[in-house]
């Protein structure tokens, strides 16, 4: 259908549509709410790729932006300060009280995006954010585009402009598990990152400022190793971004990974300088995922390739700025094959 299907209302009675779109062994249902990556499945592999819900419903009240864009500016800005230009700015604090994630609590991953073309293998939605909204300056302007490629790659493009100086950093939110959908846990499969530095974070998950080398480091996963990894007793708490470059560039290789017991394989291709790896320790819902399943903690993983976080309050870091006249452009690629 080219207005997709009808798949739920907003609780102010907004239709939301849901698409198809497929390629390259590929099967894609995206929502225009949050351009949410709803469901994705790999021809071969019977599971979910992804975490989700099978209920619109279910998804404004129990979904940790599952599948969604987040922004204006994605992960954390500790007190949701910023100055640009000499000119400090407040933005929501959304995240314990005291900080922003994710562009606050109206998220663009909360939001009825705008259909702009639907084709068999793509579907490209748009976004108006006024000046304010969420305390962040200017009016941005962002359009996001899934296309389905061959072999097995679903590609993610993101661009926006702006009329007033403002920060733009956005990333796409789903949980992975290569495995069973979401039955079990991730803790078996493998990662690798090609980086060679990470951000440690304080008790509120606000990086320290340091950028501390992986080697020698619970965070080392420069070889391919297994997420599971206990110290006294319990399970490291990965909620980091890891540092692939000073600057968004050329598409470059983000991450690998492979399910445990399908061997179906992953590779996260970005522009991004960093990559937000998030094992999924409160991922636990209490409402049924896809199938039916009851997603338990560390039942999918993400992988969010973006700006460093807190970097409006880091000079040093890559910096989110955006400015009238530049063109924003993300490219990240999920590339899936069965071993």
């Amino acid at each position: 259908m080219a207005d997709g299907e009808i798949f739920g209302k907003t609780g102010e009675g907004e239709a939301v549509h849901r698409f198809s779109i497929t390629g390259g062994g590929l099967t894609a249902n995206i929502m225009n709410w949050g351009a949410v990556l709803q469901d994705l499945r790999l021809a071969g592999h019977d599971a979910p790729l992804v975490l989700g819900f099978d209920r619109f419903e279910d998804y404004p009240l129990h979904s940790p932006y599952m599948g969604a864009i987040a922004g204006r500016y994605a992960n954390r800005i500790a007190g949701g300060r910023f100055t640009i230009a000499g000119q400090q700015f407040q933005a929501d604090k959304n995240f314990l009280g005291k900080h922003t994630l994710h562009g606050g609590s109206r998220s663009y991953g909360k939001q009825v995006w705008e259909v702009l073309l639907h084709g068999d293998d793509f579907v490209t939605f748009a976004l108006h954010d006024p000046a304010g909204a969420m305390g962040f300056p200017g009016a941005l302007d962002v359009v996001c585009t899934y296309r389905m490629k061959i072999p097995g790659t679903l590609s993610v493009e993101l661009s926006a402009t702006c009329d007033e100086p403002t920060l733009c950093n956005l990333a796409h939110h789903s949980y992975f598990n290569l495995d069973d959908g979401g039955s079990g846990d991730i803790l078996d499969h493998r990662l690798m990152l090609p980086a060679e530095a990470y951000l440690p974070v304080d008790e509120e998950l606000i990086p320290t400022g340091v950028v501390q080398p992986v080697g020698g480091t619970a965070f080392d996963f420069r070889r391919a190793r297994t997420i599971r990894l206990e110290q006294e007793g319990e399970q490291v708490l990965y909620d980091h971004n890891f540092c692939l470059a000073a600057a968004r560039g050329p598409l470059r290789q983000a991450a690998w990974a492979q399910g445990e017991s399908s061997g179906v394989e992953m590779e996260v291709w970005s522009t991004e300088p960093g990559v937000q790896f998030y094992a999924g320790a409160k991922v636990e819902r209490t409402v049924p995922g896809h199938g039916g399943r009851m997603y338990k903690a560390y039942a999918g993983f993400a992988l969010e390739p973006q700006i460093w976080p807190d970097s409006p309050n880091r000079p040093y870091f890559p910096q989110a700025v955006l400015w009238p006249g530049e063109v924003y452009r993300q490219v990240t690629e999920y590339r899936f094959r069965m071993a």
